[in-house]
């Protein structure tokens, strides 16, 4: 009746996406859905950010989702999953004992990390002044490399590559005559397009790692044809660089979380090390080194990890 009604569309967010049997997933679901994963996946950072900085992230992750492709594919993962745990259900999984054994493991995981995490909350602070200044003090950080976009010409022997070079710099396609006779199968009938862009003094996609053909490179201005072909373990290349992308210095609003990551990493350390060693010592924690090391070995010492013997 759902599918053949003629009233009146639903509200917006009341529209049906998927169904489950005679269950209904609506949009306001799969947001619902969405929005519950990203809190789950910041939940790690959440002791070093304020609620706006937490808001700010989330909108921006939620963003990803705006695009119907992200959307759909979002669905099409958890329905999967869904359908794999109302299954295991079914089957009664969760009283086997590999199961408890994996759930119990998950759970002291969880709930470990959530007690680290309070306590981190509470001895970690970190402002927008505090994100702002190490911004500025490391800006070299975050600069995007230069990149380019390639296209090329795999050949099996120099003279080849030279004639063929020749041809090109007389005015002939060399999208054609890559079609016609380049030796790699995975971009000759892409006009030898180099899909991933290559960045300054990095890997080339596609060719291998070759400083000097790197250095080539972003040594042109694009569109350009390099002026010799080049020998590499495949073969010899004759390397177009279709367009440059300069090197970027990133806005602090794109790597926020970035930063905010790093300082957290740098306070994190003497936290834990702190907070580890109070709960050894709270629940008597004793290491018995003497045995872990194998016979012969007496002695006692005192660490960081509670009472060693």
């Amino acid at each position: 009746m759902d599918r053949t009604s003629l009233e009146t569309a639903p509200a917006a967010g009341g529209k049906i996406v998927a169904e489950i049997g005679a269950e209904k997933i609506t949009e306001a679901d799969l947001d619902g859905f969405i929005e519950s994963d990203i809190e789950n996946q910041l939940e790690p950072m959440a002791p070093f950010m304020t609620a706006e900085q937490l808001g700010q992230q989330k909108k921006k992750m939620l963003q990803q989702y705006k695009n119907p492709q992200a959307r759909q594919q979002y669905l099409q993962m958890w329905l999967a999953q869904e359908v794999l745990y109302r299954q295991a259900l079914e089957e009664e999984l969760a009283e086997k004992p590999e199961a408890k054994k994996m759930i119990d493991n998950l759970t002291r995981g969880a709930l470990s990390q959530l007690q680290m995490n309070n306590e981190l909350a509470s001895k970690i602070n970190i402002t927008q002044t505090d994100v702002q200044t190490y911004y500025t003090a490391n800006k070299e950080k975050f600069i995007e490399p230069a990149r380019a976009k390639i296209s090329h010409i795999l050949l099996e022997d120099q003279q080849q590559a030279l004639e063929l070079l020749g041809r090109i710099k007389d005015g002939e396609d060399f999208g054609e005559l890559a079609k016609q006779f380049s030796k790699d199968d995975s971009t000759k009938e892409k006009a030898g397009v180099i899909e991933t862009e290559v960045q300054k003094d990095s890997y080339i996609p596609g060719i291998g790692t070759y400083e000097e053909l790197n250095k080539q490179i972003f040594a042109v201005d694009a569109p350009k044809l390099l002026d010799e072909p080049f020998k590499t373990e495949k073969g010899w290349e004759i390397v177009k660089v279709e367009t440059l992308t300069p090197e970027r210095q990133k806005a602090l609003d794109e790597v926020s979380q970035q930063v905010i990551s790093m300082l957290a990493g740098q306070k994190r350390q003497d936290v834990q090390s702190s907070y580890i060693e109070q709960m050894m010592d709270k629940h008597n924690v004793i290491i018995h080194t003497s045995a872990m090391s194998g016979a012969g070995q007496t002695g006692s010492e005192e660490n960081s990890a509670g009472t060693t013997k």
